[in-house]
């Protein structure tokens, strides 16, 4: 099937008690396990409601198998530490989530775990492999600069060394991006985000093989960050319009990014669907869209970005991203809080960038509240 038709069909429910074309929501803790070989329960990951979920989204991502979590960095988490313990060396991009980035820089040395940073180029992921290197962990396209690194060059050289790839997908969704079919071993989404969709619930999902997939459900039930029925009833509906949602709002993205582009109140605009963009090359061979984000930067005749970020009328300064409103932030202030000053300005985050995540809105209208502030 098309991603179209497997965004609405694949992994439904089939309800013949009633003949709901929707997947009923099992709102049970506890179920009967006499004369079962299931014996679901939610912190196992076996629910109705979660494996609906998880059989679409291995669909969309062409994945074996995977799980769910109770957020993207539930996500994250799990990955790594099924992977890698105490005595292993990560490595990592320097360009990421700050919440991945918090996550390493504040609990891995606890857990006797070595990691590097390093910037978006495989020849500096593979300077920087040791013996003890078990996972190569990247990002594409970052947050927030919204940087390329070819996909298929990290997983050959992983594949080579013996090393797991996982690659954060988030920015690009299923629709955008399949790093699977590169090579890549785990993909893992915020489902908070683009999976969701209408900034209503907060979640997460690992897309692996079969063999990791069960492993990391071992390490996910200790940590026990597990959805419910509703949550999964919500995600499951936000999955059907996935491709709709992030196919227009790809389309409103690349039309927003060449008006800032060539307007001269604007100073650098970050989108790899812009030629000038230094990724523009490999992320038209690796993704099937640009994607929905993109930010860039005031430029000097804007004395103020908080001025700005208030003067704005239908695009909401807020955190996170991937509804169908647009919404903006400064991720200084927000996402990447967590870091350094000396480590956000290290890799390009300054006090006047800004992240856009375009909607689904009439770009002309989101185009016109953004002269309105900067005029």
């Amino acid at each position: 099937m098309k991603k179209q038709t497997q965004c609405v069909h694949s992994g439904n429910y089939v309800d013949l008690s009633s003949g709901g074309i929707n997947t009923p929501i099992f709102t049970s803790s506890a179920f009967r396990y006499l004369d079962s070989d299931k014996q679901p329960y939610p912190r196992y990951f076996n629910t109705p409601n979660q494996e609906v979920v998880v059989e679409k989204l291995t669909a969309l991502e062409q994945a074996e198998d995977g799980l769910l979590c109770s957020s993207g960095m539930a996500a994250i988490s799990t990955a790594i530490l099924t992977i890698a313990g105490s005595g292993d060396h990560i490595i990592l991009q320097d360009e990421l989530y700050g919440g991945t980035y918090a996550f390493a820089t504040q609990q891995f040395a606890r857990l006797g775990i070595n990691f590097s940073f390093v910037p978006k180029d495989c020849a500096a992921i593979e300077k920087a492999i040791t013996e003890k290197t078990r996972i190569i962990l990247i990002e594409t396209p970052t947050n927030p600069l919204l940087g390329i690194i070819d996909i298929e060059q990290v997983a050959e050289l992983a594949r080579k060394k013996g090393i797991i790839t996982i690659i954060d997908s988030t920015f690009a969704s299923p629709i955008n991006q399949n790093p699977l079919n590169f090579g890549i071993d785990v993909v893992v989404h915020s489902g908070t985000k683009y999976l969701g969709g209408h900034s209503d619930i907060c979640c997460g999902a690992i897309l692996t093989s079969k063999k990791l997939t069960e492993k990391m459900k071992t390490t996910a039930a200790d940590f026990g960050g597990s959805l419910n029925g509703e949550t999964c009833a919500l995600l499951e509906r936000s999955l059907k319009t996935l491709h709709l949602r992030v196919t227009k709002q790809t389309e409103n993205a690349a039309i927003i990014a060449q008006s800032l582009f060539d307007n001269e109140l604007i100073g650098p605009v970050y989108y790899p669907g812009l030629k000038s963009h230094p990724g523009h090359a490999v992320a038209a061979r690796q993704m099937a869209g640009f994607g929905a984000m993109l930010s860039f930067e005031l430029s000097q005749k804007i004395e103020s970005t908080y001025e700005f970020l208030k003067r704005l009328e239908l695009i909401v300064p807020a955190l996170s991203l991937g509804g169908v409103e647009t919404t903006i932030c400064a991720p200084a202030q927000t996402s990447h809080l967590k870091m350094s000053t000396e480590a956000r300005e290290k890799i390009g985050i300054s006090e006047r960038l800004l992240r856009l995540s375009v909607g689904i809105e009439h770009p002309d209208d989101v185009l016109a509240d953004l002269k309105q502030a900067l005029d």
